[in-house]
């Protein structure tokens, strides 16, 4: 029959069953599954009957052939980047006027009492902080990725195709500073990669993949 698949679960081969049987058993995307029309074991992911399933339940699973390249994800980031940028800088902005409007010392900067290489440093921690968070946050809900991610149609996952958890989102975003040493070395590793990861991907074990339209 057209509808006999079998799936190698537990190292067992369990079937027939139809692949509207397998998608109500939840199959995996890199579970294991004979087609009828096939004559060798093949990834769930791999067979096109199971597409629009795995679409559904936000399982993309890392190819070859779907994972961002180096282009989309720089766009994605310089997104990223203005979005974070002009949010902080309103922030910032406010809480100034609100310290000038408030204060009747001569000082009308809450920050002027720092010197300009401090407040450098403390604009950068604040924004390699909320990079973070933003990232790790977005990561880890349906959207699958930040602002910028989601425009250019990509989504991080991990090694099976799934949802990142927010823990595995946070240790992502913070092995981000790896990468970022030596000249941002860590980012241009995609380039060689056969997955397109740069560092903090491989040691996270995600991946960035572009949905299909």
């Amino acid at each position: 029959m057209i509808n006999e698949y079998y799936i190698l679960r537990d190292n067992e081969k369990h079937g027939p069953y139809s692949h509207i049987e397998l998608m109500d058993m939840e199959v995996n995307a890199t579970e294991l599954v004979l087609s009828p029309l096939a004559t060798d074991w093949q990834e769930a992911f791999e067979l096109p009957e199971f597409d629009e399933y795995f679409k559904s339940i936000g399982i993309y699973a890392p190819t070859t052939s779907n994972v961002a390249n180096f282009g989309w994800r720089l766009l994605a980031f310089v997104i990223d980047y203005v979005i974070i940028t002009i949010g902080l800088g309103l922030t910032v902005g406010i809480f100034v006027a609100i310290g000038r409007l408030t204060t009747s010392t001569i000082s009308m900067d809450p920050l002027s009492s720092t010197s300009s290489t401090e407040r450098d440093l403390l604009f950068r921690l604040i924004f390699l902080l909320i990079l973070t968070s933003y990232n790790s946050t977005f990561e880890a809900t349906k959207m699958q990725g930040s602002i910028g991610k989601f425009i250019c149609r990509l989504v991080v996952v991990n090694i099976n195709g799934q949802r990142l958890s927010f823990g595995t989102a946070l240790s992502r975003n913070l092995l981000k500073i790896l990468s970022s040493f030596l000249f941002f070395l860590g980012y241009f590793a995609m380039l060689w990669s056969p997955m397109k990861q740069c560092w903090h991907d491989q040691r996270a074990k995600t991946y960035v993949v572009r949905k299909p339209k």
